[in-house]
């Protein structure tokens, strides 16, 4: 296989930075589900949460840098005890906040509160949802998530989410179950919306179609299931130049759980850290600068199959 760098040279592109707007915060690894397309291998099992101190020190960042987009992700973010703490702090210093919830979390009664905190800040809610059956979101995600991820959804239309006209904006994102790529993102949305509607009377404003990125527990289940080639050859044929001007890498930082800053959510899981060394988010005074590389290696191609991940 062609280097995913190699590919670019080939293409006569570069990966660069533009000026970086978003900041995503990986807030840990725990999570109550073990999903087989997870590329951290989050689930029950894992320690890895990101502690009071470092949600501070990424809050000062957000303050200091002028993103305009915070994207809060996990695991499960709402099993992070400083999630209202982190919700606190950002919503007034970016004008744009956004959760990637699981709804299996989000909908517990316990979590009212948060449901409720995130109306009140305007929060964008994020949610995957496999599918519109029962039968095909369990199989990615558990069994039984289906039908909780629906109670959830209801909970956050009854809010105002999802609704034209509320400022409540509730956009899904579909990840394929199996080895192969996602379904064209516009005819998926219509499905889903019309499905959702006519079965369950649930709304919601945005669908986004996302390709599985061979990392963690996905390439485990990969490599177990002797899909690993295939699926690796299925991306690289996929290869879409006109992708990388709008890869997600160009205007977004993410930090880790740790507090460790990398271009990516991707390389986080990768093991490949901002500019090559590990730089903690209370040491960096700005955003990083327009122009600056970005670390690449092969599940970039991820990114870049189809109509790309951005």
């Amino acid at each position: 296989m062609e280097p995913f760098a190699q590919t670019l040279a080939r293409h006569d592109l570069t990966l660069t930075r533009e000026p970086t707007d978003t900041l995503q915060v990986n807030v840990g690894f725990l999570c109550n589900q073990v999903c087989k397309h997870c590329h951290l291998g989050a689930g029950p099992g894992r320690s890895e949460v990101m502690d009071a101190a470092t949600v501070d020190q990424v809050v000062a960042y957000v303050a200091r840098a002028g993103f305009t987009t915070v994207d809060i992700t996990g695991g499960a973010p709402e099993m992070n005890p400083h999630l209202v703490r982190l919700i606190h702090g950002v919503t007034p210093r970016a004008p744009r906040v956004m959760l990637r919830a699981n709804l299996t979390a989000l909908g517990q009664d316990q979590h009212q509160p948060l449901r409720e905190l995130l109306a009140e800040r305007r929060v964008v809610v994020v949610a995957s949802l496999p599918a519109t059956t029962a039968f095909q979101a369990d199989a990615q995600r558990g069994q039984g998530v289906f039908e909780q991820s629906l109670a959830t959804l209801e909970r956050l239309n009854r809010l105002g989410y999802g609704h034209p006209g509320s400022g409540l904006e509730l956009d899904l994102v579909v990840n394929p179950a199996g080895a192969f790529l996602p379904p064209p993102q516009a005819a998926a949305e219509k499905k889903f919306r019309a499905d959702l509607k006519r079965e369950w009377g649930l709304v919601f404003n945005q669908l986004f179609t996302f390709a599985n990125v061979p990392l963690g527990r996905f390439r485990r289940w990969l490599e177990k299931t002797g899909n690993y080639q295939a699926y690796r050859d299925k991306l690289v044929n996929g290869f879409n130049p006109c992708a990388v001007e709008g890869l997600m890498c160009r205007r977004q930082v993410s930090v880790a759980w740790d507090g460790i800053l990398y271009d990516c959510d991707f390389n986080l899981a990768a093991g490949l850290p901002l500019q090559g060394r590990a730089i903690h988010v209370s040491h960096m005074a700005a955003a990083p600068e327009p122009g600056s590389p970005i670390a690449v290696a092969d599940h970039c191609y991820t990114c870049t199959a189809g109509d790309g991940f951005t």
